[in-house]
């Protein structure tokens, strides 16, 4: 099934404004559905389209990219190898997994010069980085990034193409929305939670409206992630990392801690092998600010994050990876209409992918509370010349010493402040209570 994707406007916006000056790069983890949404664009914006999937591509078409000195001999080949005629400025090549041909990826400085067609590559950023030596890196890229489908983009899947404007009016009115309301909303959320974003994932719940048949899907993309992560980093650091990030979460520890889910310690490597799993863009991660301010790039320690994963549903699978699907009790509990304090770890990493998938770098901070403890600021967000730091509840509790004490000790720092919990909108003194699905607005 093709979706609807946010990203579609913005190609449409490079497609009229760039006008084949540049070339368009989709980047995103696996299984986002770059592909689709690339050739599903080239279907309804041009009047022909070539797609070359280099992960299957065969010797001849692979041949043409080694000498491009005749553009003419190239074009002439290449519509004959595809049968299919290409036409000056009304359509569009696609280099899908360009990772696999650098020489197709450096091709594109020579092909955008030349100016008969458009061109369009996707790839995971990971690979693409990891395939670059010796070739000249084109600067005529316009990069976009795919995520995994954003909750609005999951209810549109559903048939549901109103509640997303209704969520955007409610957050700009900042008043409560009543119970009725608030609750189907929420409902709708954990839903969301519990298939995820992963297009195929939503395709076979549309598909068998069967959720343990959504969980076998969800576990071989989990499978595919891992398999890829071993092939990054022989040691298997990496993939042990990321199949520990849930019983890291869980632990409420105010950071990763390593040592626990692998034998490694942090080292300039493993902070190496870290970036690469960020790069993979099958992680989140929220690094420390050892100075909250808005440059917070510039105090960011490599040595204390947060590991989250891209996709929350597939972090419902990978946390009962061992289990059966019908032991996932958070399964249980997310559809079962009531709120759990023990979930808090859930939310955060719903929060972590929403705010990604909204542009935002993570960041969060943790300092003493005077008592052997700490406080921690789940996420802080750079506005203007101001801090939002945001703290994240599983339930409708509407305590936050930690927002509290933060504001308190970095005042002439702040401006909003919020507290994401599953209850309707609440305005506590100077700290704004917003549901969780408010996130992606902040």
């Amino acid at each position: 099934m093709i979706f609807k994707r946010k990203l579609y406007d913005k190609m449409l916006k490079w497609k009229t404004e760039r006008n084949g000056s540049t070339a368009l790069l989709i980047k995103g983890a696996r299984r986002v559905g770059k592909s689709t949404l690339a050739e599903f664009f080239a279907q309804n914006e041009y009047k022909s389209y070539i797609l070359i999937d280099f992960a299957q591509s065969s010797g001849e078409v692979n041949e043409l990219f080694e000498n491009m000195r005749d553009l003419d001999y190239f074009f002439f080949r290449l519509q004959n190898l595809f049968h299919t005629t290409l036409y000056k400025r009304e359509s569009v090549v696609i280099f899908d997994e360009v990772q696999f041909q650098p020489a197709a990826r450096q091709a594109i400085k020579y092909l955008v010069k030349d100016g008969r067609y458009d061109f369009i590559e996707t790839g995971s950023l990971l690979s693409i980085k990891k395939n670059v030596q010796n070739i000249l890196i084109p600067s005529e890229e316009t990069r976009l990034t795919l995520y995994p489908m954003d909750f609005e983009e999951f209810r549109t899947a559903m048939g549901d193409e109103n509640t997303g404007g209704f969520m955007r009016s409610a957050f700009e009115m900042k008043r409560p929305m009543g119970q009725a309301v608030h609750r189907q909303w929420m409902r709708d959320l954990r839903l969301y939670m519990v298939v995820g974003g992963m297009p195929q994932a939503v395709d076979t719940y549309l598909n068998t409206n069967n959720l343990q048949q959504v969980d076998e899907k969800k576990r071989e993309i989990i499978q595919l992630y891992d398999d890829d992560f071993r092939k990054i980093d022989i040691s298997g650091a990496a993939s042990q990392m990321f199949m520990n990030i849930p019983a890291q979460l869980t632990g409420n520890a105010n950071r990763f801690m390593i040592s626990s889910a692998t034998e490694s310690r942090i080292t300039d490597s493993v902070i190496a092998v870290i970036k690469d799993m960020a790069d993979s863009m099958v992680v989140n991660i929220a690094y420390h600010a050892s100075d909250p301010a808005v440059g917070m790039a510039l105090s960011k320690d490599y040595s204390r994050y947060k590991m989250f994963v891209n996709d929350t549903g597939l972090f419902l699978t990978l946390a009962f990876w061992d289990k059966d699907y019908t032991e996932n009790v958070v399964y249980q509990k997310l559809l079962s209409d009531k709120t759990d304090a023990n979930l808090g770890y859930v939310y955060e990493n719903l929060t972590a992918q929403i705010l990604r998938t909204a542009g935002n770098e993570l960041y969060y901070y943790t300092f003493p509370d005077g008592n052997n403890h700490n406080y921690e600021v789940d996420f802080l967000l750079s506005r203007g010349s101001k801090l939002v730091p945001v703290e994240v509840k599983s339930s409708g509790y509407k305590t936050h010493k930690s927002l509290d004490a933060f504001c308190e000790k970095f005042s002439s720092r702040i401006s909003d402040r919020i507290l994401l919990y599953t209850k309707d909108y609440h305005k506590d003194g100077n700290t704004s209570c917003l549901p969780v699905y408010f996130a992606q607005f902040v």
